[in-house]
């Protein structure tokens, strides 16, 4: 839980040095926050994070990904916000070379991922989901998405360069967004055994225990339940 708070604080960061520290005029920080929220971030530690990104010597924070093969094949893309970039490389360049690995360029392994800008919303009574996607797709917004009955949300998929426009008229339309964030979806999954997924699932996890790296993902196929 500490490790997500401390992720979750430099991206507090990065949306406070780039849009300021009132959320109302911060639409990228509310979407932050809406996360923290949903995180069980205590305010306490939310308005801590907002107050030191606005302290002069704050760090300065930038997105680095890392890119390259894992054991039997996997491609494996690391997104990270780093404020020494030697360390990082560093940090991810060991547990390639621990497991086998093989860290690449910056870009090589883009085409395997599509990377997508994410929102969960709280349903409303009435609403349609075929009306609202139809409403999104000028945004670039995926016309399949996932329902949670027993939340009661919808998680939407579209194009990153939208993830503003996209929130604007959720918000403006009355939808409580209880997550935004960009992620990346494998378009070519690859079978693996139980062995090999172990392998993939404890390089992965060592990739996580670094505070720089914010997430994580990978082709390999999920496991049948």
């Amino acid at each position: 839980m500490a490790r997500t708070f401390t992720k979750l604080g430099k991206q507090i960061a990065i949306a406070v040095k780039a849009g300021g520290p009132e959320p109302e005029n911060n639409p990228t920080l509310r979407a932050i926050i809406a996360t923290c929220k949903r995180e069980n971030m205590p305010k306490d530690n939310i308005e801590r994070a907002i107050k030191n990104a606005m302290g002069k010597d704050q760090s300065e924070y930038k997105e680095v990904p890392y890119e390259g093969y894992g054991p039997h094949g996997i491609a494996i893309f690391v997104d990270s916000l780093t404020d020494n970039t030697t360390r990082t490389v560093a940090d991810v360049r060991s547990v390639f070379n621990k497991f086998n690995g093989n860290l690449g360029t910056q870009g090589s392994l883009s085409f395997l991922f599509d990377h997508k800008a994410v929102f969960t919303f709280k349903m409303k009574d009435g609403m349609s989901m075929d009306d609202l996607i139809l409403e999104l797709i000028d945004f670039g917004v995926d016309d399949e998405y996932d329902i949670d009955e027993e939340e009661g949300e919808v998680t939407i998929y579209g194009d990153p360069k939208s993830f503003g426009d996209i929130q604007h008229y959720l918000e403006q339309n009355g939808y409580e967004i209880t997550s935004a964030e960009f992620t990346r979806i494998p378009n070519d999954l690859k079978d693996v055994t139980p062995e090999q997924r172990e392998t993939i699932d404890k390089m992965v996890e060592k990739l996580e225990e670094f505070d720089d790296v914010q997430n994580v993902y990978t082709n390999m196929k999920p496991a049948e339940d």
